[in-house]
């Protein structure tokens, strides 16, 4: 018996979740290029233009700017699989579940994981990160710029200096954050930074851009081995403890893309050919002029929210532009709503994990999606379906105030 499919039709939605969101169309018109060989001449400069290209997006010289194949969690373990010995002592300020993903991470490559917790809408006070790595004194502290969960943005310009007067290496992981949040990476002496695309860079997930300076090539050189199918004579291994992981084996990573171009894995070509136009866009818009367009789509989505007498979830001062929490009101039971946008209007938004999980709705204002005619959707198809549910909100409340903020910040 055999079982025939038509082919794929996807319904059209409109993706106001915390991600993935609406990937650009140009990226996906540049996923369709053909195919090449990986050491083609003319895909390596594909390649190395994916390193320049990514520099600039994160702010950084560093010349190891490069792409992980597979989702944004790809780099985060290439980092930490790479950098981190058993035995090693990782620092985690966790407030949100990516805080608790890393420590998951570290704990599975045999770190002593030690972390620090605040409650879930507030971010740290970077003394209270620098008293905990005086008590605790670790060589990796790991955290997240942006935590979708909770939809708030940690501020990193202290933390790296922070690090570096107490001899430690700092990770962070900017996946729902970079080019939606303000990241430099070298002004802010960030050791190691990962992303995706799949966020505000506009792309499909699949692939991860990271960077990492001097201070982490040196750790993870000391634990160079080439694999014996592809070594070279004379190749002498660093004098550490073998990388955990093949693929995420970040000095075999550092061959393929240098100019030795040592085999390591096929490239995920039409990938790679995403991220770099992902990373070409977001130049060609400007980074700043990015970032503004966040900041005001996402001001312009709150305005409608509270004028629809909705309360915002967190530490407002420290929410990222580009996510925004809704508490659900008081017996409106939220999963329905949200399948309500979802079956009437072709919108998805998100709900959270953990303790907030059922209590809040995330919406985002990312990349792509990042548009006025996108908050004034939502917000349209979010008080008719409010309304079903039974709660009442001043009718076209939302959809007022946002168009009246969108207007004052296109005189600013």
């Amino acid at each position: 018996m055999h079982n025939f499919y038509d082919e794929l039709d996807p319904p059209p939605r409109l993706l106001m979740g915390p991600g993935p969101v609406d990937a650009d169309p140009r990226v996906l018109r540049a996923m369709a290029m053909p195919l090449l060989g990986q050491f083609d001449p003319a895909f390596t400069v594909y390649m190395n233009e994916v390193m320049s290209l990514y520099r600039q997006v994160f702010r950084t010289d560093n010349r190891w700017t490069f792409l992980v194949d597979g989702t944004a969690r790809a780099g985060i373990e290439s980092v930490l699989t790479s950098v981190v010995e058993p035995g090693d002592r990782v620092l985690v300020p966790i407030f949100g579940r990516f805080g608790h993903l890393l420590c998951e991470i570290a704990r599975r490559v045999r770190a002593d994981v030690r972390s620090i917790e605040t409650e879930w809408g507030t971010v740290f006070d970077p003394q209270r990160i620098e008293d905990a790595i005086r008590e605790h004194r670790p060589k990796v502290v790991a955290i997240v710029q942006g935590d979708t969960s909770t939809t708030m943005a940690q501020p990193l310009d202290e933390i790296g200096g922070i690090c570096r007067r107490h001899g430690a290496l700092l990770y962070v992981d900017a996946t729902a954050s970079v080019t939606g949040v303000d990241l430099r990476v070298d002004d802010w002496q960030l050791d190691a930074v990962t992303a995706g695309l799949q966020k505000c860079l506009s792309g499909p997930p699949g692939i991860a851009p990271i960077t990492f300076n001097e201070r982490v090539e040196e750790v993870v050189l000391r634990r160079k081995h080439v694999e014996r199918g592809i070594r070279a004579d004379g190749v002498v291994d660093g004098d550490g403890p073998i990388i955990q992981s093949n693929y995420f084996d970040l000095p075999m990573l550092m061959d393929y893309w240098s100019e030795k171009r040592l085999n390591h894995h096929t490239e995920a070509t039409s990938m790679l050919y995403a991220a770099r136009e992902c990373a070409r866009l977001v130049l060609q818009e400007g980074l700043d002029a990015r970032l503004r367009r966040h900041q005001r789509v996402g001001a312009a989505l709150v305005a409608g929210l509270r004028a629809m007498e909705l309360e915002l979830f967190g530490d407002l001062e420290h929410k990222m532009p580009n996510v925004t929490g809704v508490v659900i009101p008081p017996g409106v039971v939220g999963d329905a709503v949200r399948g309500g946008m979802l079956e009437h209007f072709g919108i998805e938004i998100g709900t959270s994990f953990g303790p907030l999980h059922g209590k809040i709705w995330r919406i985002g204002t990312m990349g792509y999606t990042c548009r006025k005619e996108n908050v004034l959707r939502c917000l349209g198809a979010l008080e008719a379906m409010l309304r079903q549910a039974g709660h009442r909100c001043p009718p076209g409340a939302g959809v007022d105030a946002a168009l009246d903020a969108f207007e004052s910040s296109s005189r600013a």
